[in-house]
C-alpha cells in the first residue's frame, strides 16, 4: 500500500497555527511572562548567531517595545482620532479607517460589512452574558436558563467538540431582532449569522478577542447593543460593577476558518516570534 506524500508545507502551515494559539492562550492568561518571552526569544536567537557578541544584544528595554501588548496602546491612540466622542452608529467613512486600522495592528481582515450584510450598530455597548446550555442536560456555573437562540451547541455531551466548546466559550449576542431585513430574509439570515466570526475591540483599552454569534439580543430597552459571555467580558477588561462598556464590533472574513477563537494578542500578517 503506497503512502500518500507527505503535504510539509501544509504541516508546518498547522503547527505553526497551533504555536501561535498556545502562545496566545499563554500570554492572555499570565501577560506578565510577555517581556520575559520577548527578551529570551530574541537574546538566544542572536547569541546562537556566528559573529555576535554578548555586548551586541540590545537592552532588555528595547527588546520589550517589539511585545505584542505594546499594540493595545497604539490601537487605543489609533481609534481615538476617529471614534466619535460618544458611543452611536459610525459613518461609512468612520468604519472604513477603523477596518484599516485594525489590519494594520493586528493583520486581521474585518469590517462593517460583510456579503452584504451589516448590523444595526457597529460601535455600541456590551453587556454581561451568562453561558449558553450546550447539550440537553448540561450543567456550569453561570449558566443561563434557557437555550441562545441558534438551540443547542450539540444534541449531547458526546457530540460537544472542541471547536463547538470554544464557541460557546468566546461567543457573543448581537440584535438579529432589529435588522430591518430580518423577518423578510429570516431563512438566509438565521444561518448566516450563526456562529458568525467577528472581532470586538475594547477601545479604552486596546484588547481585541476573536467570538463567534452565539445568541440574539440584548433587548433594545435594556440600552445595550451587544452581548459578551463571560470569557469575552473577563478578557475586554469588563467584569468590574457595571460589566457594560463600549465595545467595536466587526465581521472578521475568515473563509477557511483558519484564525482561532479567544484574545488577539499579536499581528497575524507579522507573528512576534522568530521562525526559521
Amino acid at each position: 500500500m503506497v503512502k500518500p506524500a507527505l503535504d510539509s508545507e501544509k504541516l508546518r502551515s498547522k503547527l505553526k497555527l497551533k504555536h501561535l494559539t498556545t502562545r496566545t492562550t499563554l500570554l492572555a492568561h499570565h501577560p506578565h511572562v510577555a517581556k520575559f518571552l520577548t527578551t529570551s526569544v530574541l537574546a538566544g536567537a542572536l547569541l546562537l548567531s556566528p559573529g555576535v557578541s554578548p555586548a551586541a544584544l540590545p537592552a532588555a528595554s528595547a527588546i520589550s517595545e517589539a511585545s505584542p501588548f505594546n499594540l493595545h496602546q497604539r490601537l487605543v491612540n489609533l481609534l481615538g482620532e476617529v471614534l466619535p466622542r460618544e458611543v452611536q452608529p459610525l459613518t461609512v467613512d468612520q468604519e472604513t479607517k477603523i477596518s484599516q486600522i485594525l489590519h494594520d495592528t493586528y493583520g486581521i481582515h474585518a469590517s462593517a460589512v460583510l456579503e452584504g450584510n451589516h448590523l444595526n450598530t457597529t460601535y455600541g455597548l456590551i453587556g454581561a452574558e451568562q453561558h449558553l446550555m450546550r447539550y440537553p442536560g448540561d450543567m456550569v456555573p453561570n449558566m443561563a436558563p434557557g437555550r441562545g437562540a441558534w438551540g443547542y451547541f450539540a444534541y449531547s455531551k458526546d457530540q460537544l467538540t472542541p471547536d463547538l466548546v470554544e464557541k460557546e466559550r468566546y461567543y457573543v449576542a448581537v440584535q438579529t431582532l432589529y435588522l430591518s431585513d430580518w423577518s423578510a430574509r429570516l431563512p438566509y439570515l438565521r444561518d448566516w449569522y450563526k456562529y458568525r466570526k467577528v472581532l470586538v475591540v475594547n477601545p479604552k483599552t486596546g484588547k481585541a478577542v476573536v467570538a463567534v454569534v452565539g445568541d440574539a439580543g440584548p433587548a433594545s430597552w435594556t440600552g445595550k447593543h451587544f452581548g459578551g459571555s463571560p470569557e469575552v467580558m473577563e478578557y475586554l477588561h469588563m467584569f468590574d460593577g457595571k460589566q457594560r462598556g463600549p465595545v467595536i464590533l466587526f465581521f472578521v472574513d475568515d473563509p477557511g476558518d483558519q484564525i482561532p477563537l479567544g484574545p488577539l494578542e499579536y499581528n497575524l500578517e507579522r507573528p512576534p516570534q522568530l521562525t526559521g
